[in-house]
């Protein structure tokens, strides 16, 4: 299940009530059978939103799991706080979704096979966790505990990638602003210096050649670019290879390599000691792993690692031929299995790639933020110098 449907309608029941409501529902569950099954006369149905996993923000998950950890806390029952919680969102999808989960529950399933219904909304980390907190008793303390851990995870997520997208877009702006001073702003200065009667220096020749050039071959090279970046991203969809080279890639680039790396282990790593901590198995905590990652070649290497430990390889020799993981991952691990405290450990290990990641992230926005305030001052500095060094030597024209 990739994706859903929000649906709104209006029914009456088996006993001749007019009811109105809001159901989520996937490809493969018609709403008409849906109503079959509950007896309901359908008089309108109509269809709302269309969500796909994109659609569902870790944020508002977040938000769940700590509302629901106070509600039971509290002492309300996971039915009436499900249906608490759902009468106080404004999202019609969540809202949906809320009331979907509390049916479920008030009809006797459990809270983690409920959960398990909606994978493309929730990892199987949270069906396994919550799976544990059934079993404990302990509910509200796994709801805390991965709430904890999915905002840590969120929070350096976003700090890579500010510090990713940072230098890249202060590039393009300053791309872009090259690009319009040589089509628009240049071409207007062609006509102050043919009234000069002199030649141009050499440089403004040269710049302005290029601004010729560009403006015939601007529209070609666009075209060419969109072409070119729209078969990237149908290959990178179509073909798994595509998307093993560009992160093999990726971690061979200095600091970038080092900051992605950084944030995968901590992800890894916080995932594996929420899971240990809480009794599941080491296997189990490797498949939920496997399912929070994004990246193709980190959820292969985690498959090879399910692989080496099912057949009773220790974690620190599983990991051993892998070169996504570092000889202190190595080292920690086979000390934490050998003194029996893997989740202590592990739960080093997080922490400290987690601080290096945020360390790095901070020293690289630090570093580039001049770099690229030089690079786009020498940019633009680069064409004004050029549009404005003829009136300079107007006077030695007119003498």
């Amino acid at each position: 299940m990739t994706s859903c449907r929000l649906w709104h309608w209006q029914a009456i029941n088996e006993r001749g009530e007019l009811i109105t409501g809001s159901w989520l529902l996937t490809d493969d569950r018609p709403i008409m059978k849906l109503m079959a099954e509950r007896q309901y006369l359908p008089l309108a149905c109509k269809r709302g939103k269309y969500y796909r996993a994109r659609d569902w923000a870790p944020r508002q998950k977040i938000a769940l799991m700590q509302q629901l950890a106070t509600l039971l806390k509290a002492g309300l029952t996971l039915s009436a706080g499900l249906c608490l919680l759902s009468e106080g969102e404004k999202h019609a999808g969540w809202r949906a979704l809320l009331q979907a989960l509390q049916e479920e529950v008030a009809q006797g399933s459990s809270f983690s096979s409920a959960l398990a219904q909606w994978p493309m909304i929730f990892p199987p980390l949270y069906a396994a966790l919550m799976q544990v907190g059934e079993l404990t008793g302990q509910l509200d303390s796994c709801c805390l505990q991965l709430a904890h851990q999915q905002e840590r995870q969120l929070r350096l997520q976003k700090k890579v990638m500010t510090a990713l997208r940072y230098p890249l877009f202060i590039l393009l702006v300053a791309l872009a602003v090259a690009v319009a001073m040589l089509l628009l702003v240049l071409p207007e200065f062609v006509a102050i210096y043919q009234t000069f009667n002199a030649p141009l220096p050499a440089f403004t020749a040269a710049v302005l050649a290029f601004s010729a050039g560009l403006q015939q071959r601007f529209l070609p090279l666009l075209g060419i670019a969109i072409v070119a970046i729209a078969c990237w991203r149908y290959q990178r969809r179509r073909r798994p290879g595509w998307q093993r080279n560009e992160q093999r890639c990726l971690l061979r680039l200095p600091l970038l390599s080092q900051l992605w790396r950084g944030s995968l282990l901590s992800q890894i790593f916080t995932t594996l000691t929420l899971t240990q901590q809480a009794g599941l198995p080491l296997l189990h905590g490797l498949q939920a792993v496997e399912q929070t990652l994004t990246p193709l070649l980190w959820r292969e290497a985690m498959q090879q690692l399910q692989q080496r430990v099912a057949q009773g390889m220790p974690l620190h020799l599983a990991i051993a031929d892998s070169t996504l993981f570092t000889p202190l991952c190595r080292q920690l691990i086979k000390v934490g299995e050998e003194a029996g405290a893997l989740d202590h450990l592990l739960a080093r290990l997080a922490q400290w790639h987690e601080n290096q990641t945020h360390e790095l992230a901070d020293s690289l926005a630090a570093t580039l933020e001049p770099v690229m305030m030089v690079i786009t001052g020498a940019i633009v500095g680069t064409l004004v110098i050029a549009m404005y060094l003829p009136i300079f030597n107007l006077g030695a024209v007119l003498n």
